[in-house]
């Protein structure tokens, strides 16, 4: 049954509509609708069929909204052809990778820093137990400043933490003062070609200690490393046993270190920054007593009178410059992990180690014959192909 209502205006809303399924009065049938402001108004003949035909169509039309509602909107910005939110996350990864740039540039320029001004305080002052002393106490002087005066925020460490700690603080320890004595023997290129083995002592460590096993592709990377590293050692000019122990030493230990770190530490809500920092500041109390008992204070306080009587004052500058960029670089290095993985992280450490080599070779002007750069390079590919390897 269709009905014709005819009013030179008539409001109708939906809902109110179809809750009416009853005829209405007739003294009220030709009355005007009167509605709220967001009803319908028209002005022509509503021809109005039966409420369950009227029920039928309204369910197709939301059927057919539902429908056009699953179809995928984006924004695009005038003149571009990428939606807005792909662009910012591209911005976002754009603005991650320059931050990851910095880092490494940062890492490798304070890196090389340290190593001229410790080759510099180690000619003039060679007490390389002193020397790497200085460095941990620097590093845990600026760290307790900084969470004193909250720039940098507190860990929050339990005795759990510090127990954890303790096995990657011994390993860190010999590590550093072994490389330390190295480079108070032997040139810093020299120094750093030796310890660009230290892939191949992780690998044989893990492998004959730890049970692990590796794909063909990282054993034969190994080769390159071992061999360039041992032609380096054999046309070294200046060769010295101590020296070429100490790296290989210090290569074993950061091994060692690097193990227990990982064993150790999985599940700590330390941030990298303040992980070295507590890393240091054990170092430091490990460190202390062995230095007094190796070099002792009559030493230092001879060889720092006979250094700045050949230097002058500014020896106490280059110390204190080793030691604050010790602890910058490392900081920094952490606060890299924080960041990229450890493949990312293993390429950036052979790229600084070059920068270091070429920049000791040119300011201190070492003597390296064809043969010697020939052995540091295949030494460094080797590491790189390495790094690729185990990915």
């Amino acid at each position: 049954m269709i009905s014709s209502l005819k009013h030179s205006t008539l409001a109708l809303h939906g809902p109110d509509f179809l809750r009416s399924r009853s005829p209405a009065p007739a003294s009220t049938r030709h009355l005007p609708l009167l509605l709220p402001a967001k009803a319908v108004s028209l002005s022509k003949p509503l021809h109005i069929v039966s409420p369950e035909a009227f029920s039928t169509s309204l369910k197709k039309s939301l059927k057919y909204e539902k429908k056009q509602s699953l179809i995928t909107c984006k924004a695009y910005e005038a003149d571009k052809s990428e939606p807005i939110g792909q662009s910012a996350a591209t911005k976002s990864e754009a603005a991650r990778r320059v931050k990851i740039g910095i880092y490494f540039a940062t890492w490798w320029a304070l890196n090389v820093i340290f190593n001229i001004y410790n080759k510099k305080v180690l000619n003039a002052f060679p007490f390389p137990w002193l020397t790497s002393t200085l460095s941990l106490a620097a590093g845990s002087l600026i760290m307790l400043i900084s969470w004193a005066l909250r720039i940098a925020e507190t860990p929050k460490t339990d005795l759990d933490f510090w127990k954890t700690l303790l096995p990657v603080a011994f390993a860190h320890t010999i590590g550093h003062v072994a490389a330390t004595v190295s480079m108070s023997k032997v040139a810093v290129s020299f120094t750093h070609i030796i310890k660009s083995a230290e892939p191949a002592f992780s690998v044989l460590v893990s492998r004959f200690l730890l049970g692990e096993t590796f794909p063909p592709s990282v054993y034969l990377s190994l080769v390159p490393i071992i061999g360039g590293c041992g032609l380096a050692a054999l046309t070294e000019l200046n060769f010295n046993m101590i020296g070429f122990m100490g790296a290989m030493i210090s290569n074993l230990a950061f091994v060692f270190r690097n193990i227990f770190s990982k064993r150790g530490m999985k599940g700590k809500s330390v941030s990298g920054m303040n992980y070295y920092a507590c890393l240091s500041m054990l170092s430091l109390l490990i460190l202390t007593p062995f230095a007094i008992a190796v070099e002792g204070p009559q030493m230092w306080a001879v060889g720092f009178k006979e250094a700045v009587s050949q230097i002058g004052p500014q020896i106490i500058w280059w110390m204190a410059a080793q030691s604050v960029f010790y602890h910058l670089y490392n900081q920094v290095s952490y606060m890299s992990l924080d960041e990229i993985s450890p493949l990312t992280f293993s390429i950036g450490n052979t790229m600084k180690r070059i920068s270091v080599i070429v920049s000791s070779i040119i300011i201190f002007r070492t003597p390296v014959q064809p043969v010697n750069a020939l052995g540091a390079a295949i030494a460094i590919l080797g590491t790189f192909l390495y790094s690729q390897a185990k990915q």
